[in-house]
């Protein structure tokens, strides 16, 4: 249980450099600071969000695709080998925001 707080006084560029720093981690300024504070890695990827949003695009895509397939409205050669491949794909990077190592 957190019931214990530690305040601190820095300058405003401190502030700001550790608030930019939290936000781009995806952390609350308190998470970075414990984080930083007992030597945990930090790690930032650019672009995740946008890795993010064209893996459910291309989910979207393939997802249709299956759909048309079934149908017998059209023939897609290799279907279900894209279909595992994008889903171990996005397991991988859901277990990675779910750590929150990323996120």
């Amino acid at each position: 249980m957190k019931n214990k707080n530690i305040h601190i006084r820095v300058d405003e560029a401190t502030h700001e450099t550790i608030k930019r720093k939290a936000l781009e981690s995806y952390l609350t300024i308190s998470e970075y600071v414990v984080q930083c504070s007992l030597g945990k890695q930090i790690f930032v990827i650019p672009g995740l969000d946008e890795m993010v949003l064209e893996q459910k695009r291309i989910g979207n895509n393939l997802n249709q695709l299956a759909h048309l397939a079934n149908a017998d409205k059209i023939s897609v050669a290799g279907l279900d080998e894209m279909i595992a491949e994008h889903h171990k794909l996005t397991q991988t990077l859901n277990d990675l925001l779910e750590r929150r190592r990323w996120r």
